[in-house]
């Protein structure tokens, strides 16, 4: 439809705008569409500006060693709060040797940071002890480290070559002893290899109590057998296998027939289809009189 009045002739002179963007503008829209593009923009950029700063401000070594100097006082001013402090080390539950070992292996100068101490170091420095079976370390509220230790319990005397020492029931060594007397109560072990079998040993100890107050100690023999040793230097000698179960037979028989106290140096169970006892001298001598023919008896 015509319009009834006039045409308007501003109107007509003015030119429309193109909605179109500028072909600048569309090549900056097509690339900020691009996911690379606005990741070096968002990402790269910055991050490239902070190193290039760092870079720039690392090359004065002045300024670094400053820097280094600032954070240590930090940290050291940190670290050394009265509440970080480490004041005493306490020791519960443990012998006075075992107590005076483990100060002395960590050596500990207090009062000292508790950043500057190493736990795991120091508690493995105590597992090394030959009496520590486990540690372990706590810094307690207050300022006091806690060593919380297992201490190993002797449970043999070991009769080496060179000196007597104490075991433990896995064969681990405890400490050194000077006497026998010292440990009356426990069993004695010696021989090579003896402390290799440890839990052996006890267990033949433990099939020993019916002669238990006889009992002088086991022997190992080429580090194979053991040979229990009673009074009256009579000796059972155990067989390499079964030795348990051998111990028992001769014990079930000492109790039937009283065979240990007949007058018998060894009861040989080496070979289990030959059991021999060893007899002494005056027994020796004795069935050999018995056997001998009297006078006026003739052979028939």
């Amino acid at each position: 439809m015509q319009p009834i009045g006039p045409a308007d002739p501003a109107r007509r002179e003015t030119p429309r705008s193109d909605p179109a963007p500028s072909r600048v503008a569309y090549r900056i829209q097509r690339l900020w569409l691009t996911p690379v593009f606005r990741a070096i923009l968002r990402t790269g950029i910055p991050a490239f500006s902070i190193m290039a700063v760092g870079i720039w401000y690392s090359s004065d070594e002045a300024r670094v060693e400053s820097v280094k100097s600032t954070l240590s006082e930090m940290r050291s001013s940190i670290e050394h709060r009265p509440e970080f402090m480490v004041n005493l080390m306490r020791i519960e539950d443990v012998s006075a040797e075992v107590a005076e070992d483990i100060r002395e292996i960590t050596a500990v100068d207090f009062p000292v940071s508790s950043f500057d101490l190493n736990l795991e170091d120091m508690r493995a420095r105590i597992e090394e002890l030959d009496a520590v079976a486990r540690a372990e370390l706590v810094v307690r509220a207050g300022g006091v480290l806690d060593v919380e230790v297992q201490e190993r319990v002797p449970s043999v005397i070991w009769r080496g070559r060179e000196a007597l020492e104490l075991l433990d029931d896995s064969g681990h060594r405890v400490s050194a002893l000077k006497a026998r007397s010292t440990h009356t109560d426990l069993p004695l072990i010696a021989g090579d290899g003896a402390d290799l079998v440890v839990p052996e040993a006890m267990d033949l100890f433990r099939a020993a109590a019916p002669v238990q107050d006889r009992v002088r100690g086991l022997l190992r023999v080429g580090e194979r057998r053991w040979d229990l040793i009673l009074d009256r230097n009579q000796r059972i000698m155990l067989p390499e296998h079964g030795a348990v179960a051998a111990l028992e037979s001769v014990l079930a028989l000492d109790d039937i027939n009283e065979l240990l106290g007949r007058d018998i140096l060894a009861v040989d169970l080496r070979d289990a289809r030959r059991p021999t006892l060893r007899l002494s001298g005056d027994a020796i001598e004795f069935l050999r009189q018995i056997n001998m023919p009297r006078d006026g008896d003739s052979s028939l």
